[in-house]
């Protein structure tokens, strides 16, 4: 058997009702339906996508010109992608039928050397490979793959798959490391995963050989991409160098998360791939420094990662602002992609916790209640008179909106959660050991040596602290189940078959379940899901002196429809108590806090803005919801770092 980890494929995941399971049902029946719509213009007072007309007119189906940005093909294949995959839950012949004439639109634009893309085939056809700084051909190329394995992973279909191996077999044809081909890799990366993934789908080893020449090549000097006009072009300061591409070192020296974040998360997520697949020592230790440095001093406690928005990317050490953090939905998309892989290396809750905090913090912040309006960057601090005057915080948006000119995020979030399935559990078959890493309502299938198991799931999580288990193996067989403990959980308890269970906990933060079982044997997990404030690293100048509260893996915001204006106004003492309450009919369901605080005077009007009297204060009860759901109610203003006030005296 293996001695890699693998996933618990989204085949043999089946999410019933729960927080997850109704989100991807959210995602089937609301979100793929309006983005078809957004992605063909049909949605009144939205911003034009039209990304399917781009193809069509490639195809020759329609006239006109190319309209969109230089990757807006992509938006097409991250629909595809979602659309496919929610077929596995949700299946739906109509939803299928237009997959099935959007393949075949695709293949009717694909040119017959097999390349496929609407900006160079409609708007620049005489331009192919010259911009590969910004022109993002083999991002673009890198989407549409992983749609195609997407498809022919839930459809079975061939069509789209065949179409798509035809462009990879054309990209290595041109590019490579032999002799008559371009030594080149893409400023924006993408292209290295989606080959691996069409690798595992097919079994070819060449596109395994050509992700490596991708990883590979990237920070080669002298570089190739300071020859291209793009690069240093009008608008392209200091904060578009090579380490805006991840190009200023070959990726096994380098040891700090640079530039672009979304390309960052891609490129890692590539690299663990790749280092899964190897066993390339030297990958896997580049891996851990990037792991450090990016979730010890430039991630945001929502798990929001890109702090600076000239050039969308990371900046220095613990330099996290909240107001004007960037912190782009696809960034946070692309840590949950980065993580998972990181668990293919070797479990570990650390990587399974910043997977659950991006996940359900930064991620689904991106996306309505309704699944109809999307934020693109999710600031942790949002004063909406501030954000629509200020010139340097022009890029936050005080409300979601239907769609976005550069719309990569909405139709990302899409094809993340309908491949949650992905991410729940790993499997080492050597050890017979099944990591579970997420908690979710549901049914999942695990093969072992000794047969296939079948786990249902049945928890209220995140909202509930227990998680109960019935294992199904096929036979009596022993193996062992571990359950991962969050670093937020205090204590835990578990019990087996209704008896108390100690098990062993291992360094790695997974509780070890190691029996002989049977069908119909239970588990039940209880973590500690008490509220509690948490606080920055003394080294974030702009938190310094505040608090913010996390339940379970949930950080929460004040809103002003909750707690009235200037929340900046507000201070919580360290030991105050926090009250918990689950709400049915507040932002869908969620379990709201409330809690004792003080807040300044703020009607009080010294002679000028400054005054040697200290501010009186008074006391206020203030409620703090979910951030992922703020906004969803009424717009106003919204905190998640709160200043900390004194303790209450001892008595």
């Amino acid at each position: 058997m293996s001695e890699r980890y693998v996933r618990v494929g989204l085949e043999d995941a089946k999410f019933i009702g729960g927080f997850w399971g109704n989100r991807l049902a959210l995602i089937a029946k609301e979100v793929i339906p309006y983005q078809w719509d957004a992605l063909n213009d049909n949605i009144q007072g939205a911003e034009p996508s039209h990304a399917v007309e781009n193809f069509r007119i490639a195809a020759g189906e329609s006239s006109g010109e190319f309209k969109g940005l230089v990757f807006q093909d992509s938006d097409v294949a991250k629909w595809m992608e979602a659309a496919s995959y929610s077929l596995l839950s949700f299946p739906n012949a109509e939803l299928e039928r237009t997959l099935d004439s959007l393949v075949a639109l695709l293949a009717k634009a694909q040119r017959p050397d097999g390349y496929l893309n609407t900006y160079f085939t409609v708007a620049r056809p005489d331009a192919r490979w010259t911009d590969f700084s910004f022109g993002h051909e083999l991002y673009c190329a890198g989407h549409l793959i992983e749609a195609a394995v997407a498809h022919h992973r839930s459809t079975g279909k061939t069509t789209f798959l065949m179409v798509m191996r035809r462009y990879a077999d054309y990209i290595d044809s041109a590019i490579g490391p032999e002799e008559g081909k371009k030594h080149v890799y893409c400023g924006h990366p993408e292209i290295e995963l989606a080959l691996f993934k069409l690798f595992e789908e097919t079994g070819e080893r060449r596109y395994l050989s050509l992700a490596e020449y991708f990883v590979d090549e990237r920070g080669r000097k002298p570089s190739f991409l300071k020859n291209e006009p793009t690069f240093s072009g009008p608008g392209k300061t200091t904060w578009f160098d090579l380490d805006y591409h991840q190009a200023h070192k070959p990726v096994r020296e380098q040891d700090s998360a640079e530039g672009h974040a979304v390309r960052a998360m891609y490129l890692y997520s590539a690299m663990a791939d790749l280092a899964a697949e190897t066993g390339d020592p030297k990958l896997a230790s580049a891996l851990a420094k990037l792991w450090q440095d990016t979730t010890r001093t430039k991630m945001y406690v929502t798990g929001g990662l890109g702090s600076h928005s000239v050039g969308e990317r990371f900046s220095l050490p613990y330099d996290l602002p909240n107001d004007s953090a960037y912190t782009e939905t696809c960034a946070a998309i692309g840590l949950v992609m980065w993580a998972s892989r990181m668990l293919l290396l070797g479990p570990s809750r650390e990587y399974a916790d910043v997977l659950e905090r991006a996940l359900y913090n930064n991620v689904l912040s991106g996306l309505s209640l309704d699944g109809k309006r999307y934020f693109y960057v999710n600031p942790l601090d949002v004063a909406p008179r501030l954000d629509e005057f200020r010139s340097d915080l022009e890029h936050v948006k005080t409300e979601r909106v239907q769609w976005f000119g550069c719309a990569c995020c909405p139709p990302n979030i899409a094809r993340l959660i309908s491949s949650l399935g992905d991410y729940v559990c790993t499997v080492h078959s050597a050890a017979s050991t099944i990591f579970v890493n997420l908690y979710a309502e549901g049914e999942f299938r695990v093969n072992l040596p000794s047969g296939a198991i079948t786990l249902r799931e049945k928890t209220n999580y995140p909202w509930g602290p227990s998680i109960a288990f019935t294992v199904g193996p096929e036979k009596e067989s022993s193996f062992t189940l571990a359950l991962r403990i969050p670093s937020w959980s205090k204590t835990y308890s578990c019990r087996l078959n209704g008896d108390p269970f100690a098990g062993a906990f291992s360094p790695n933060g997974y509780l070890l379940l190691t029996r002989s079982w049977r069908k119909g044997d239970s588990v039940e997990l209880s973590l500690d899901m008490q509220a509690r404030f948490v606080y920055a690293d003394p080294l974030v100048r702009e938190d310094a002196g505040k608090l913010a509260i996390q339940r379970g893996p949930l950080v929460y915001c004040l809103e002003e429809i909750d707690n009235g204006p200037d929340l900046h106004a507000i201070s919580v003492s360290p030991d105050a108590f926090i009250s918990e309450s689950y709400d049915p009919d507040t932002l869908g369901g969620v379990v709201a806090l409330s809690l004792e605080a003080r807040r300044d005077d703020t009607s009080r009007r010294p002679d000028y803005p400054y005054d040697s009297v200290a501010p009186s204060t008074h006391p206020v009860t203030i409620v703090a919801v979910p951030y992922f759901a703020w906004c969803n109610r009424k717009p106003g203003e919204m905190l998640v770092w709160i200043r900390a006030g004194s303790p209450r005296p001892s008595s």
